[in-house]
């Protein structure tokens, strides 16, 4: 169950990476005149000037444009709701995600929404999702990343929170890869270093969990292994001098190439988790709830032998070339939070109780136990139950 000989790698998404890449965006060509440029509710996008540039790149290629603002930091169906009324009305012939992970899941969602019956859970394959067939093409989308965290330029799924139900779930389907990404580390470049942090984090954690998964695989193994390598030398550079571009590249490139890993395995489980923390604490940001589960929940691994080697392996790709036994993973993944500023994050500082521990577990298993299914050894739930608590503080 080492590394599986087989695999199916379909990733369709044009990428245009490097510094100064949006001025590129007017020279390519547009799958469709009538764009709904989706971004967050929040100011940076247009504080920094990004929404300018990118309605005048796209004016250039002779498109009309107009603006949906209205994505929290956690997306919602309403959000998506919202944002397909806006381009059904408006006429809409393709997107533009501009923005960071919760913009371009949320575009994917609109995208599929614009153009279909029903509601959004009707598509949802997990939780209490119908699971239904798409019936008609979701819209086109153009993927411009500001951050570097979460891969979704280059994948075809999106993660949206029910928040009735307190579902946070993904869609996913191959007709939603994005046309285009533009992954320009000049528009990383503003992002403060705490979330510089929680977004290095979390496209990590793609890496480490596709490294450690069932399915891992010849192609996924190069990507990841490349991608932990990347983030152990630069994110904490990125972090200590947002205007380092050299480093907010690396994180970019590492970045993109978790967001493949997770085109080519499925992740374990700790992604599963960290979505019924910020199911029910949506001001909790993803990256940092990752973080709060992540020391416990390797050390379950590494202490019942799960994969040794590949422990060893990630622990030397983290900066520690003398690892010869997967407890120093361990020490190494403690050594870049440490460097990073962010080893000692509590999740009471973001309203979470200890003894909510078995609500999320039942919470993961109900909403995305798809990913329990990935692990390379099965967890009791008393066994999440004392992840969750071994975390808190």
């Amino acid at each position: 169950m080492e590394t599986k000989l087989r695999f199916n790698r379909y990733v369709p998404t044009q990428i245009l990476f490097g510094a100064g890449m949006l001025n590129k965006l007017s020279e390519q060509p547009m799958p469709g005149k009538k764009a709904l440029i989706i971004i967050s509710n929040g100011k940076s996008t247009r504080a920094n000037g990004y929404l300018a540039r990118t309605e005048e790149q796209l004016q250039k290629a002779g498109v009309e444009t107009m603006v949906f603002d209205g994505v929290s930091p956690n997306p919602t169906v309403s959000n998506v709701n919202d944002g397909a009324q806006v381009a059904r009305e408006n006429k809409c012939d393709f997107l533009v995600a501009l923005g960071g992970g919760s913009v371009m899941d949320c575009a994917k969602a609109i995208a599929l929404m614009a153009t279909n019956d029903g509601d959004l859970w009707d598509y949802v394959a997990v939780g209490s999702g119908k699971a239904l067939p798409i019936a008609h093409t979701p819209l086109p989308i153009i993927a411009i990343t500001t951050t570097a965290g979460t891969g979704s330029e280059t994948d075809n799924a999106g993660v949206i929170t029910k928040e009735d139900t307190y579902e946070k779930a993904f869609i996913g389907d191959s007709s939603l890869y994005p046309k285009l990404a533009i992954v320009d580390p000049e528009l990383m470049l503003s992002v403060p270093a705490g979330f510089t942090a929680f977004q290095g984090f979390d496209a990590l954690f793609h890496s480490i969990e596709g490294y450690i998964a069932k399915g891992a695989n010849l192609m996924s193994d190069m990507y990841a292994l490349t991608a932990i390598e990347e983030l152990a030398q630069y994110l904490p550079r990125a972090v200590k001098d947002g205007n380092d571009l050299e480093a907010r590249t690396h994180v970019a490139f590492a970045n993109t190439l978790s967001g493949v890993v997770m085109c080519l395995t499925l992740l374990t489980s700790e992604h599963g988790m960290e979505h019924a923390l910020s199911a029910y604490h949506p001001n909790l940001p993803h990256g940092a709830g990752l973080i709060m589960i992540s020391r416990a929940y390797y050390a379950y691994f590494v202490h019942n032998h799960a994969c040794d080697e590949r422990f060893v392996r990630m622990a030397r790709a983290l900066g520690m070339p003398e690892a010869n036994k997967p407890e120093d993973f361990l020490t190494a993944l403690t050594r870049l939070q440490e460097a990073c500023g962010v080893a000692d994050l509590k999740m009471s500082d973001y309203g979470i109780a200890r003894n909510e521990a078995e609500k999320f577990m039942h919470n993961a298993r109900e909403v995305m136990g798809i990913m329990f299914t990935s692990d390379r050894i099965a967890m009791s739930d008393a066994d999440i139950v004392a992840i969750y608590e071994e975390s808190w503080r």
